[in-house]
């Protein structure tokens, strides 16, 4: 099953609704949003193989700190070495964890990895009960895992559940682009992101969206 397919109405109209909110909540916003007309939030999802939640996972654990051309490089690698396609919980368990070194993962990493395969495996996790819980549910169930944190949770629920309202906080990028889009004089403490983002409440991520778009693709 890929995951994030599951809209509570057409998701043309539900995208519509939600530009429409923000260009009225965020004057600035509205700007980058009328740059990109033709915008598509989940088009980078393209270049990537279906990825159920475990699959997603992986592409999360391995991106920690990396670009994303890097972690692409990763799951490419894994893909390789597992038939042509991202292992299963149970096939990931079975390998040795020199072929998650070997892909490009850190021991670290790799544990990470075996750890989310065990919950998975035993039925602690499932798509079914992560698409079932509530984004603090979803985030409480992964951060039990050693390695991972708050960034990998909110990236799991905009990637697999694609649910509307996630801000990512610690994102360097993200944080970036808010210190140049909103002419901050230095990087923006918590206290002014969450006052910038509580405009954007319920379609945050649908701003994170558009505030990378326009970090990555607009000249500096």
């Amino acid at each position: 099953m890929r995951v994030g397919a599951r809209p509570r109405q057409p998701a043309a109209l539900a995208d519509r609704k939600a530009r429409e909110f923000l260009r009225k909540a965020d004057p600035i916003l509205a700007g980058i949003i009328d740059a990109h007309p033709a915008f598509r939030p989940r088009a980078w999802m393209d270049e990537l193989p279906p990825l159920d939640s475990f699959g997603t996972l992986i592409f999360q654990v391995a991106g920690q700190q990396l670009s994303v051309a890097a972690t692409r490089t990763i799951v490419s690698r894994l893909e390789e070495r597992f038939g042509g396609r991202l292992p299963s919980p149970a096939e990931l368990l079975a390998a040795d964890p020199q072929v998650l070194r070997e892909a490009g993962l850190s021991a670290r990493k790799g544990a990470t990895l075996r750890a989310l395969a065990e919950r998975f495996v035993d039925g602690r996790l499932s798509d079914e009960a992560l698409e079932r819980m509530t984004d603090e549910e979803v985030e409480a169930a992964l951060t039990e895992v050693k390695g991972i944190g708050p960034w990998s949770a909110h990236g799991f629920l905009l990637v697999a559940l694609n649910r509307p309202d996630v801000f990512l906080t610690g994102d360097i990028a993200l944080r970036r682009a808010i210190k140049r889009i909103y002419r901050l004089e230095g990087v923006p403490s918590e206290a002014e992101l969450v006052g910038i983002s509580d405009r954007w409440r319920p379609y945050r991520s649908l701003a994170v969206s558009y505030l990378f778009a326009s970090e990555y693709e607009e000249p500096r």
